[in-house]
């Protein structure tokens, strides 16, 4: 039979925009808001960028507008190396980008301007959080159920989890290795780059892990599966 634990109850975020007001038409204006702007905004356009469905080959929007906007290449790449979720504060995160920044502009003092209506606009968001009406007892329904809920479900368990308990754990593994004990499913899971996959993907990956493991389950407990 197969292990039933706890429950796993799947929540759903959904993030309201909310304008601050304020934009940056050029690298030196982007860099002197970053250091004033409520944290509020700092995390919105960094950890929130994953829920937002963009180019995977940026990882912040600073970072996409610098590639994107700019044309500052090299820039787009050092911000996209900044991973958001090695830092124990946002200052420090705050830090961390306006150093990357800094040291662009005393190699490259004169970077282009971005084109009218194509400057930055920092915001922020007011994030809602709900239970998605989908439940989990075993690794069967939660197959199941992670297949199916909403993307924004993945991105509060995946993505969010990780700034809320730690910065290599999210809320499926912890459930997975907790409440199931499937340690080697958890260490399969945990290891997907978050950075790699947009949200979909991740999914897919999730899903396509916890299949192979209910097949081997089925085989060490003697069924046949085709």
């Amino acid at each position: 039979m197969e292990k039933v634990g706890e429950v796993f109850e799947f929540r759903q975020s959904v993030s309201i925009l909310k304008s601050t007001g304020k934009k940056a038409g050029t690298l030196r204006e982007l860099r002197d808001m970053i250091s004033t702007i409520r944290e509020e905004s700092i995390y919105h356009h960094t950890y929130q960028y994953f829920q937002k469905g963009h180019a995977r080959e940026y990882t912040n929007d600073f970072a996409h507008w610098a590639g994107e906007s700019l044309e500052e290449r090299a820039l787009s790449e050092r911000l996209s190396n900044i991973d958001p979720y090695t830092y124990a504060a946002i200052e420090e995160l705050r830090t961390a980008i306006l150093a990357v920044i800094d040291d662009h502009l005393d190699k490259f003092p004169e970077p282009r301007e971005a084109m009218r209506k194509d400057e930055f606009y920092f915001t922020e968001t007011v994030t809602l959080v709900f239970p998605a009406g989908t439940r989990a007892r075993n690794l069967a329904e939660f197959f199941m159920a992670i297949k199916y809920v909403d993307s924004g479900c993945i991105y509060y368990h995946f993505y969010e989890a990780r700034k809320r308990i730690g910065a290599t754990a999210d809320d499926f593994t912890a459930w997975l290795e907790g409440a199931l004990n499937k340690k080697a499913l958890a260490t399969r899971i945990r290891a997907i780059d978050p950075f790699m996959h947009s949200i979909e993907g991740i999914r897919e990956h999730i899903a396509m892990a916890i299949e192979e493991e209910l097949k081997q389950d089925m085989e060490s407990a003697g069924m046949v599966v085709r």
